[in-house]
Formats: C-alpha cells, sequence, structure tokens
C-alpha cells in the first residue's frame, strides 16, 4: 500500500476517533496522561485518542432515594422513614476530583443524617413537621457536600411506617378526640338552647296575651299532624300568670 495513503488513512481514523460531542446539560473533565487538564463547555469537541480521555458530569437536577431507614425516636418508638433528595452539580471538577462516586456518598450521608435528625425527636413531632425535618437533615448533608461542589436542593421525608399496635392506638387515640369534641360541642350547645329558652319565657312573662299566643301556636302545630286528639282538663284562664305590681 502506498505510504502516503496509509498516512492519510491513519490521520483520518484519529481524527474521527477523538471527535466527542457534550451535551449542553453536561460538563466533560479532560484528563491528559491521568492529568486534569481542563472542562469541556457544551458543543463539538476533539481530545486526543489514547492520551486524552473525557469523564462527563451531569449538572441537572438528581434525585435520590433514601431507603428506609430504622430509627427509634425520643419517645422510644420504633419506626421506619423514607425520603428523598435533590441535588445539583455546581462544580463538576470538584465532584469528580474530591469525592470517589458522589451518589453513593450523598446517599450515605442522607441515611445517617436522617437517622441522627428522627432520632432526637418525638414521633408526634415528626408526623407533624416533616418540612422541618427535611430542612435539618439538608443542613447536615450540604455542610459535608459543599466542599464537593454540590449543592443540596431539598430534602423530603416521604413515608412514615409505624408498628401494626402503634397504629391502633393512635387510630383509637384520634377516634377518642373525636368523641370528647362531639361531646363538648353538644354540652355548648345545649347551654345555649337553655340561655335563648330562658330568654323567650322572660319574654314572655311579660305579657298574659303572649302565654295564650305561644299556646295557640302550639296546638296549631299539634293540629297538623292530624292524628292526635287533645283535651284540656281546664280552660287556658287557670294557667298561672304573672302578678301585677302594685303601684
Amino acid at each position: 500500500m502506498n505510504p502516503i495513503a496509509l498516512f492519510t488513512i491513519i490521520v483520518v481514523v484519529i481524527l474521527f476517533a477523538g471527535i466527542r460531542i457534550v451535551f449542553e446539560y453536561k460538563r466533560a473533565l479532560k484528563f491528559r496522561f491521568g492529568k486534569y487538564v481542563k472542562t469541556l463547555q457544551p458543543g463539538f469537541r476533539w481530545i486526543i485518542p489514547l492520551v486524552e480521555t473525557i469523564q462527563v458530569v451531569d449538572i441537572r437536577v438528581i434525585t435520590i432515594n433514601i431507603v428506609s431507614q430504622e430509627v427509634m425516636t425520643e419517645d422510644n418508638v420504633p419506626c421506619s422513614i423514607d425520603g428523598v433528595v435533590f441535588f445539583k452539580i455546581s462544580d463538576p471538577e470538584k465532584a469528580v476530583l474530591e469525592v470517589e462516586e458522589y451518589n453513593f456518598a450523598i446517599t450515605q450521608l442522607s441515611q445517617a443524617a436522617l437517622r441522627d435528625v428522627c432520632g432526637k425527636v418525638e414521633l408526634d413531632t415528626i408526623l407533624s413537621k416533616r418540612e422541618e425535618m427535611g430542612k435539618n437533615i439538608k443542613s447536615i448533608v450540604e455542610t459535608e457536600t459543599h466542599h464537593w461542589g454540590i449543592e443540596i436542593i431539598d430534602v423530603k421525608i416521604k413515608d412514615i411506617q409505624l408498628p401494626e399496635n402503634m397504629r391502633r392506638m393512635m387510630a383509637n387515640q384520634a377516634e377518642a378526640e373525636r368523641s370528647r369534641r362531639a361531646r363538648i360541642i353538644l354540652a355548648e350547645a345545649e347551654n345555649q338552647a337553655a340561655a335563648k329558652l330562658l330568654e323567650a319565657g322572660l319574654q314572655i312573662d311579660k305579657s298574659p296575651s303572649a302565654i295564650k299566643l305561644r299556646l295557640y301556636q302550639t296546638l296549631s302545630n299539634i293540629a297538623a299532624e292530624k292524628n292526635s286528639t287533645i283535651l284540656f282538663p281546664f280552660p287556658e284562664e287557670v294557667l298561672p300568670r304573672p302578678k301585677k305590681k302594685e303601684d
């Protein structure tokens, strides 16, 4: 084969072998003989084959699940808690050079922080203040990941699994609380009704004719049923009336 043609083929192969395309949502760290050189921006890029290599880093928001953790709360209640971590790479160079497998490192940090935070509070606090628990976990994790060029966006507690006996006790407690509220509301209603009846009675006592009108109205309501017989063993004039004040 012609040496010139052979040389041309080798050059073309080398040129095509070094072509790299970096997407907009990624960054590529270029290494030359294992030494970091620079970070390649998105677009068409070329590296020297066999001499230079690249490691691509995704700079979009990444989601990692916190697997269910067995936690003993401050009031000695065992429960299983899982969550989710949202983060993004703010400095690709540090994320690659400062930590090995940053995904695994963040997962382990999040699990340890979740157990630490939830183990220092009571169960009622975890159930009612999930947002606050997530912020506390986030503050612990981002303290470490800040040096790795990683930004923690948010941490959420997804689910809290309780023992079956604890669920039954909480259901009984909620039922008892609803029953207590219902009794209080009923007592308050009776109290208000009695006050209104007393006020109405005092108002009726001021006029004898009002007593008659009230009696006739009651008879009218009873007669509307058309299935009752009403007997009066005494005339309504003998009903008690308020005594008139003497001058």
